[in-house]
């Protein structure tokens, strides 16, 4: 074979075995890596260390090595191929059956090349292409990965590439925890400002609001290159409508598309769904919007309550996501009713206080703007760096 030839995955490894499943749980057992210890970076987040017996079944065929391959092969559809490299822990660690672990034949791949490359094909969402769907979850067969093809430089060509594509990523990942640390300062400041005040009297959210909905059914059929701007579930982020992968409606006119409309001053929050909770003060941009059925409309009494002072409340940890937390009904799809919102207790500073902390929030949202375009061009950077990587462009003399 040529240095640069694509060779399928099944023939450059040793194994690709599924972990195992296990509902116990035991305090000194032995730390099990699932879903949420992955994230969609390939970085291993160890926040949330959930550890099952020692004595379960699976557990000494599912330890895994330093230089191991987990490809999370189940997932919700948008995180399935989620890939980690597994590096040296101070404990013993096994893997969930929604994992292939992947041993390859170190002669021929180097297993931190195949992460990366891994990781690419999931940006590309090849594996989203992939994978068979259910209601909530989806699953990229071993037999598809297996049946991947993989550009298949020298293993010396390969380690240099994944050096690099690591440096890359090690800054992306440094703005990233930049930008996570600009918003805990900002909740910092938002209860630091109110100090005590957590513990005195608050309010029903209902007094507050002048009107709440959701949106309606059955928008599909209003999509449209141009016109409105229809928000879902996913464009809501947490403070945040993003702008990115845009959605346009061409409205009826009737009273439903006008009980769904935002307003500026609007606060929206996803209610059904794996994105529930998330809230965030309608930006001047998206006045006019629709919005799907996952999206409440909550129109705060301006006089009593800032739209960002609610939705800065809400999206707190130790308070608004708490609350949520509690309300949620239903074991598959979770979900929030009007009921519930409105029963949500909040503070009710006089409208100068509220004030004070916004201005003091927004200096804060114009550092984090700056973090955002400087990943955004890290991104950029690292995605066009895979490409030629991947495709034999980056040391061409070293690989012929």
């Amino acid at each position: 074979m040529t240095a640069w030839d694509r060779v399928p995955l099944a023939m450059l490894i040793r194994e690709a075995k599924p972990g195992f499943a296990c509902g116990d749980q035991d305090e000194d057992g032995i730390f099990q890596i699932r879903m949420n210890n992955v994230t969609k970076h390939g970085e291993l987040d160890l926040t949330k260390r959930r550890r099952v017996p020692r004595s379960a079944p699976g557990v000494e065929k599912s330890r895994l090595e330093p230089g191991d391959v987990l490809f999370n092969a189940t997932n919700s559809p948008e995180l399935v191929g989620k890939t980690l490299y597994f590096p040296e822990l101070d404990e013993e660690v096994v893997y969930s059956n929604h994992f292939q672990r992947i041993r390859t034949k170190s002669e021929l791949l180097d297993s931190y090349y195949l992460s990366k490359w891994l990781s690419y094909q999931f940006s590309l969402g090849v594996f989203a292409g992939l994978c068979k769907r259910w209601v909530n979850q989806a699953t990229v067969s071993k037999e598809s990965l297996l049946a991947l093809k993989v550009p298949l430089p020298p293993v010396a060509v390969q380690r240099r590439i994944a050096a690099v594509l690591d440096q890359v990523d090690s800054q992306r990942a440094k703005r990233r925890e930049a930008i996570a640390l600009v918003d805990d300062l900002a909740q910092s400041v938002f209860l630091d400002l109110f100090g005590g005040k957590w513990s005195g009297d608050r309010v029903r959210l209902g007094e507050c609001l002048d009107f709440i909905t959701s949106g309606g059914r059955g928008w599909a059929k209003y999509y449209s290159d141009e016109g409105a701007r229809f928000i879902r579930s996913l464009d809501v982020q947490m403070n945040e409508v993003t702008l990115d992968r845009a959605v346009f409606v061409t409205p009826p006119e009737n009273a439903e598309a006008r009980r769904t409309r935002v307003r500026k001053g609007d606060v929206l929050l996803t209610i059904t769904g794996s994105l529930i909770g998330r809230v965030a003060a309608v930006p001047d941009v998206a006045e006019g919007s629709y919005v799907s059925q996952h999206v409440a409309i909550l129109r705060p009494a301006t006089e009593r309550l800032r739209p960002g002072f609610l939705a800065r409340f809400l999206s707190l940890p130790s308070e608004g996501q708490r609350q949520i937390s509690k309300a949620q009904y239903g074991q598959t799809k979770p979900g929030l009713n009007f009921e519930q919102i409105e029963n949500f207790m909040i503070p009710l500073p006089e409208i100068s206080e509220q004030e004070r902390l916004l201005r003091r929030l927004a200096a804060l949202d114009e550092v984090r703007a700056r973090h955002r375009v400087h990943l955004a061009t890290l991104d950029e950077l690292s995605a066009s760096i895979q490409q030629r990587a991947f495709s034999g462009r980056l040391w061409e003399r070293e690989a012929a």
